[in-house]
C-alpha cells in the first residue's frame, strides 16, 4: 500500500464496528485499556447526555471503556458538577502538572489528559455534541483494535449549520475547506485525503501520542497530523464516517481566530521540518475590525501558539507510566517507527 493511497484505504464507516461484544473480546484478548476524555469549557447543556450515553452503553452494558474523564478549563457553569453526578472523573486542567504552568485552550486539556488517563488507547470527544451516540466511540476504537498497523483515527461526518430557520444540511467545516485543505493540497497531499482533519473526535495509541508535542490552542489537530506524517508516515492514519454531527456552530469572527492559530502552527511545522524559512518575524496578534459608530476600530487578540513538549520528556509522566516497566528487560518507552 503506497503512502498516497493509505488514508483512503483506511477509510471506514462506524457501522463496520457496531458489534460491541466482539470489540470487548478483542480488547480483552489484547490486554488493552481504553480511556475517554472530554475537554470542556462551559458545556453544562450537553455534558450530561454525553457521559450518560457512553457510560451506560460502553461501560455498564459492554465494558469497552475503562474510564471516562472530563478535563475542564475552568468552567463558570455547572459542567464539572454535572459530569461528576453522571459518573465521570473530573479534573481541572490548571491543577494537573501545575508546576509546568497553565494555558487556556483545548490542546492544553488534551495534553494534560494524557497524563491523567490510564489507557493504552486514548479517545477524545468534544463535549458539545447534541446527537451523541455510542458509535462516536466504538467507531474510533474499532480500527485500532482490529488493525495493529493503524495508530491514529479521525472521525468525519456531515456538519449542518444552525440558522434561524433551522438546520442547513451542509456548510460545516468552513476552516477546513477554506484554509486547511488548500494548505495540505499544496504541501501534504496525502493529508488532504482526510475528510475532516480538524474533527474534534479522534483516538490514538498512547505509544504514539506521548511522542507528539501539543499546541495548547487551535493548532493541536494540524500539529498532530503533520508530526505524524513526518515521524510515523501517513500509513498509520485512518478515518471513520459517523454520518452526522450536530453541535454548536461558531461565528465567522471565532473561525478567523481559529484560522490564525492553525496557520501559526502549520508555519511552525514547515520551519521545524526544514520545508520553508520565514524571512520576517510573524505577528503575535489576530487583527480584526469592528464598527464603533461610523468608524472601524482594530481589535487585537493574542492567540496562544505555545507548544507543550512530548509527554515522554516530562519527569512525572515517566515515573507514572514507565518506572516499573523500566525495571524489566525491554520495558522502556516504545521506539519511533
Amino acid at each position: 500500500m503506497s503512502d498516497n493511497e493509505s488514508i483512503l484505504q483506511h477509510t471506514f464507516h462506524s457501522s463496520e464496528f457496531r458489534d460491541k461484544k466482539a470489540l470487548v473480546e478483542l480488547k480483552e484478548k489484547k490486554g488493552l485499556r481504553i480511556s475517554l476524555a472530554f475537554p470542556t469549557l462551559n458545556e453544562e447543556a450537553t455534558i450530561a447526555k454525553e457521559v450518560l450515553v457512553l457510560k451506560t452503553e460502553l461501560m455498564d452494558r459492554f465494558p469497552l471503556l475503562d474510564e471516562i474523564v472530563v478535563i475542564d478549563s475552568g468552567s463558570g457553569d455547572k459542567t464539572r458538577e454535572i459530569a461528576t453526578q453522571f459518573g465521570a472523573k473530573v479534573y481541572v486542567s490548571s491543577e494537573v502538572l501545575d508546576r509546568y504552568g497553565n494555558f487556556r485552550g483545548k490542546g492544553e486539556n488534551l495534553w494534560k489528559s494524557l497524563f491523567v488517563l490510564g489507557g493504552d488507547i486514548i479517545v477524545w470527544i468534544d463535549a458539545d455534541i447534541v446527537n451523541i451516540d455510542p458509535k462516536f466511540l466504538y467507531g474510533l476504537v474499532g480500527p485500532l483494535l482490529l488493525h495493529d498497523d493503524i495508530g491514529y483515527v479521525k472521525a468525519f461526518y456531515k456538519r449542518p449549520i444552525r440558522s434561524p430557520s433551522g438546520l442547513t444540511p451542509g456548510g460545516g467545516g468552513r476552516v477546513t475547506e477554506i484554509l486547511v485543505r488548500p494548505l495540505f493540497s499544496l504541501l501534504y497531499p496525502e493529508l488532504a485525503q482526510l475528510v475532516q482533519p480538524l474533527s474534534g473526535e479522534y483516538a490514538g495509541r498512547r505509544e504514539i501520542l506521548e511522542q507528539l508535542p501539543f499546541s495548547v490552542g487551535y493548532g493541536v489537530e494540524v500539529g498532530h497530523l503533520v508530526d505524524i506524517y513526518h515521524r510515523f508516515g501517513p500509513t498509520i492514519l485512518a478515518q471513520v464516517d459517523m454520518d452526522l454531527r450536530i453541535h454548536r456552530n461558531q461565528s465567522i469572527e471565532a473561525l478567523s481566530r481559529m484560522s490564525f492559530g492553525i496557520l501559526s502552527t502549520f508555519i511552525d511545522r514547515l520551519e521545524r521540518y526544514g520545508e520553508t524559512r520565514m524571512l520576517k518575524e510573524l505577528g503575535k496578534h489576530h487583527i480584526a475590525l469592528t464598527e464603533e459608530g461610523e468608524r472601524e476600530e482594530l481589535v487585537l487578540t493574542e492567540i496562544a501558539t505555545t507548544e507543550r513538549p512530548p509527554m515522554l520528556t516530562i519527569d512525572e509522566y515517566m515515573k507514572k507510566f514507565y518506572q516499573r516497566r523500566a525495571e524489566k528487560p525491554g520495558g522502556g518507552p516504545a521506539q519511533k517507527r
